[in-house]
């Protein structure tokens, strides 16, 4: 119920007495609410997210082109287990492309290179953090998992 708007637009009808009156508005906004409620979280997050709730919790850069196989069979890996992920396979400088998702604001970049393949082990960039991490495959896709929780309280 809304009785600010119909005075501020001016709207008015007569009465049955003949006096001019100010309606009362109802709104119906099923997706205008939804749409005010993301902006709320995006604006109080700052556009960074929690892992659980990002859009896209995941991002896989190889490092060359003959990396790809093994990037897209770890993608493979992460979607069976219901981690939202994407492949960024474009002949671009890996500076460039982290840079990219890092301003995305993808909560964690997995980059594969020449040794990660030979060693079954992905490095992991979490976004905020200049640190790296090196994982083997099973031990990273616990993690994510961990981190996908919803919280609880």
């Amino acid at each position: 119920m809304d009785l600010n708007l119909p005075e501020r637009l001016g709207a008015s009808y007569v009465d049955k007495d003949g006096t001019k009156k100010v309606p009362v508005m109802l709104h119906r906004a099923l997706f205008g609410s939804l749409e005010r409620f993301i902006g709320i979280l995006i604006e109080n997050y700052a556009g960074k997210l929690p892992f659980w709730l990002s859009p896209n919790q995941v991002v896989i850069l190889p490092i060359a082109e003959e990396n790809n196989d093994y990037v897209k069979k770890l993608f493979e890996d992460l979607f069976k287990e219901g981690i939202k992920c994407e492949v960024d396979l474009r002949n671009q400088k890996i500076n460039y492309k982290i840079r990219e998702h890092s301003l995305a604001k993808v909560p964690m970049i997995l980059v594969c290179g020449k040794k990660e393949v030979s060693e079954n082990t992905v490095t992991v960039r979490r976004l905020g953090s200049e640190k790296q991490e090196i994982f083997k495959k099973d031990e990273l896709i616990k993690n994510i998992l961990n981190a996908n929780k919803l919280p609880l309280n």
